[in-house]
């Protein structure tokens, strides 16, 4: 049902998702059929996370006619900011892109009662409180199939940012599905406490690679540019090494290296959230999206599938079913109020 709601839309978006900035034009206030805001704590431009919500919130503008913004806000002082100004300003639907945001848009709800705040990955709720849930584990236990499947030396490693449930949800996943493929497999974990810093990420990945990993995701924002920069210079050097993109589709950003990518849709998800709260269906509990939905899925990269033995990829085509059917119950970190990990 969404992706015969989606195609239809998507196309409408396509040359308005290369744009960037604060204020985006396109519907005036009084065209427009309600106004969406974004808040994201990095940079749109980081080929991942926030890059799908920036295309998300385009494809609301170019699809619904809403009007929209986007800020950048890094510290908790300026979360609280921007949710005062969108909702004092007349914003009907903010989205903030991120785990961190939770306790703010708790505050900003009781403030404003007739803005609905949209959390991603949040893990709080209320009346108008909605955390998206990424069931980003379903592709990143695809991921792990992957890995372990294609590694030479049984070693694989993961490079986090900061240490909070849904990443280290989508890492337990990634190691069960490599498990499933190799029990004896090997798993290495770094964190680097950030979700931007580049060097940080890539001397992980170095650190990782120098253990004898050759096969690395993963799940930090702007930072994977630093992962696929270390795999790179080690396949230069004569490595054996592959990488995994995380959070969208990546594998045009080092395609060279790049193997395939745990992939959420994260557009198709905030257009079918828009399309909740215009219903009046949004609000009061989580919204969850995952494998079943098509939200959530690993992508081959189409350039270097043939590396990807044909038996690994009808294994993977097997698991991917049984999750959407439920009959696959993937690992996952609980961290929704007063909800197991599974729904």
């Amino acid at each position: 049902m969404m992706l015969k709601r989606l195609l239809a839309v998507l196309a409408l978006s396509a040359a308005g998702a290369a744009c960037t900035g604060q204020d985006e034009a396109g519907v005036s206030a009084e065209q427009a059929s309600f106004r969406a805001a974004l808040l994201t704590a990095g940079p749109v431009s980081d080929a991942g996370w926030y890059a799908g919500a920036y295309e998300g919130l385009l494809l609301l503008r170019d699809s619904l006619g809403a009007a929209i913004s986007h800020q950048q806000t890094r510290t908790p002082s300026e979360f609280d900011e921007a949710f005062f100004s969108y909702a004092s300003a007349g914003y009907d639907l903010i989205f903030a892109h991120g785990f961190e945001y939770q306790d703010a848009a708790i505050r900003a709800g009781e403030r404003f009662p007739n803005t609905t705040f949209v959390v991603s990955g949040g893990g709080r709720y209320s009346a108008n409180v909605v955390p998206l849930i990424f069931e980003l584990e379903e592709g990143s236990y695809l991921a792990g199939m992957v890995a372990a499947g294609v590694s030479r030396s049984g070693i694989i490693g993961t490079v986090g940012g900061v240490a909070i449930p849904p990443v280290e949800g989508t890492f337990l996943a990634f190691e069960a599905g490599a498990r499933a493929v190799n029990p004896d497999v090997r798993v290495l974990e770094a964190y680097t406490g950030s979700w931007d810093d580049v060097a940080a990420a890539k001397e992980a990945t170095v650190a990782q690679l120098g253990r004898g990993a050759d096969v690395i995701i993963h799940n930090v924002d702007a930072a994977s540019f630093g992962v696929f920069q270390a795999v790179r210079e080690a396949v230069a050097g004569g490595r054996s090494a592959w990488a995994l993109g995380m959070n969208r589709d990546q594998n045009d950003v080092a395609p060279d290296v790049i193997l395939g990518s745990a992939v959420i849709r994260i557009p198709e998800a905030f257009l079918e959230t828009a399309y909740a709260w215009q219903s009046g269906a949004l609000g009061g509990r989580p919204i969850y999206f995952g494998a079943t939905e098509d939200v959530i899925d690993f992508v081959l990269n189409p350039a270097l599938v043939d590396r990807v033995p044909a038996e690994l990829r009808a294994a993977l085509q097997t698991a991917r079913a049984r999750i959407r059917s439920g009959q696959l119950q993937v690992p996952r970190v609980p961290f929704v109020e007063g909800e197991p990990g599974v729904r």
